[in-house]
């Protein structure tokens, strides 16, 4: 399920099954690389729909957290466990991050959440069927990582 309207009820009527919070994690940047800035944020997207469509019913996918690519890792960091823990409290055990931005594998021990990082390919060939087939095999490589987090016990969070 989707940020979006005509899925909101669905995700009323499942909720109790709806226990994973997918929010991809977007870097903004204009006047220097917005080329390779724009690409991660497209990829990190297609990414998550591909996720978000295989796990159908067991996820939610919110809308990507964007961040200022130069702000300060302690206020991205600050402001996405605001988010994490909001979504915890209403109810999301498991809550992953998506992204290509490489800078989030080093401030990953301090995430109440897990992680997922894979290196953005170009996203300028989406219409290709390569495009499609590459995407494909890098989701089945991480549907694993979903799989075993939920036979964990979810993690407890700091109020």
């Amino acid at each position: 399920m989707k940020w979006k309207m005509d899925q909101i009820e669905m995700y009323s009527k499942a909720k109790e099954y709806v226990d994973t919070a997918i929010i991809p994690l977007t870097p903004v940047q204009w006047g220097k690389d917005e080329k390779n800035i724009i690409n991660m944020g497209e990829y990190t997207n297609y990414l998550s729909d591909y996720i978000e469509r295989q796990f159908t019913g067991r996820v939610f996918l919110f809308p990507p957290f964007t961040y200022l690519k130069f702000e300060s890792k302690e206020e991205k960091i600050r402001r996405l466990v605001e988010w994490d823990k909001h979504l915890y409290q209403e109810g999301f055990k498991y809550i992953m991050y998506i992204t290509a931005d490489s800078e989030w594998k080093i401030v990953e021990k301090k995430l109440p959440g897990e992680l997922i990082w894979l290196p953005a390919i170009s996203t300028e060939t989406t219409k290709t069927d390569q495009f499609k087939k590459t995407i494909q095999e890098q989701v089945q490589q991480v549907m694993p990582l979903f799989s075993l987090k939920w036979q964990e016990e979810p993690t407890e969070r700091e109020d």
